[in-house]
């Protein structure tokens, strides 16, 4: 009996203790979870005098437009080193024109000449005013193309891309012909084949329309501002126009593709494809640059990297060129809307006479 009390008074203690435990677990909790709160508190009014002291509000301010705050440093906004940051590998001319004694183009032309290596404007006429570009578009079509990396796809010429204007420069291909991409690529800069373009455009695009929207975009984001793509060869269209000074945009980013400049190096090319029957077929172009198959003579010590010509009705002749002077230091060339391919060479002959000097 005796130890029957024991027992029970042992438990009575041990219950006793547990929940004498319980509570103070349970009060240490609540302390704890009290002390979260009054820090948290602390801290929001800490905050909350911070921005008072500041003149601010909690809320996200919304700011008005200043061209300051698109850069990280402020003093460049609304100055001349704001051109800089955008264009400071670039040649830039405040006017359209700049003068040069020994040079100038006929009155209705305009064109440029721009020293890479030293971001220098040598020569401008009618730098900013609209032209036609005529084919130099294609170059456009090229980088495109190049950019896709589907140059090894197969492309099956369809009857719309055989739908040009009478009388354009095509290669001549049929319906059911098959090519590769890269190849096409090839017919466009060496021969300037508008079918060749327009089969680009659809196989890279999915169709023209939204082929030319890629074109538009890839010049805006060159600064191709005074440029507005129609279609992807460059035939005529009120719409289609660019630049000189956006040609030369174009020029010098694709100087940037190494196939660019290997292709329009060429003075002919031979394309082996095969007609929709599966017979062979092959067709051999010469370039239409008149440096390349030697129908005109550039001045001395001065070697044709790549470029592209142009011509059409409206557009007259037109050429576009990546040159090198003796001392491998690179320009670009361009004159646009000569009477007649002759004189087209000779002018830019006399351009070409100044990166040497």
């Amino acid at each position: 009996m005796r130890e029957q009390k024991k027992r029970d008074s042992r438990k009575d203690k041990d219950s006793r203790y547990s929940r004498r435990m319980r509570r103070m677990r349970r009060r240490r909790i609540q302390n704890t979870l009290w002390m979260l709160l009054f820090l948290f508190i602390i801290a929001a009014g800490m905050v909350f005098i911070v921005y008072k002291f500041r003149g601010d509000t909690l809320r996200d301010r919304t700011l008005s437009y200043e061209s300051e705050n698109e850069f990280e440093l402020s003093h460049i906004g609304n100055s001349p080193e704001r051109a800089k940051t955008f264009a400071q590998d670039l040649c830039v001319s405040p006017s359209g024109d700049v003068a040069e004694d020994t040079l100038e183009l006929p009155d209705g032309q305009m064109g440029a000449l721009f020293d890479l290596s030293h971001q220098e404007v040598l020569y401008a006429k009618g730098l900013y005013e609209r032209v036609y570009p005529a084919s130099i578009t294609k170059m456009m079509t090229a980088m495109l193309a190049l950019r896709s990396g589907k140059l090894d796809d197969t492309v099956v010429i369809q009857q719309e891309d055989l739908m040009l204007e009478s009388g354009s420069q095509v290669c001549g291909f049929m319906v059911g012909d098959k090519l590769t991409l890269d190849q096409l690529v090839h017919c466009l800069l060496v021969y300037s084949g508008n079918d060749a373009a327009s089969a680009i455009a659809r196989y890279v695009g999915g169709n023209q329309s939204d082929f030319v929207d890629m074109m538009n975009d890839y010049a805006a984001s060159l600064g191709m501002t005074g440029t507005h793509f129609e279609n992807p060869h460059g035939l005529q269209s009120e719409n289609h126009y660019t630049t000189p000074y956006d040609i030369y945009l174009m020029l010098n980013e694709a100087r940037t593709y190494r196939e660019f400049l290997q292709i329009s190096q060429m003075s002919t090319y031979t394309v082996n494809f095969e007609h929709a029957d599966g017979s062979a077929a092959a067709l051999s172009f010469a370039s239409t640059d008149h440096y390349l198959t030697g129908e005109a003579t550039p001045p001395k010590d001065v070697t044709i990297l790549g470029g592209k010509t142009g011509t059409t009705s409206d557009a007259g002749n037109c050429l576009a060129l990546l040159t090198q002077n003796a001392y491998g230091q690179p320009y670009i060339s361009i004159v646009m809307n000569a009477a007649t391919k002759e004189l087209l060479y000779e002018q830019m002959n006399l351009l070409l006479q100044q990166i040497n000097i």
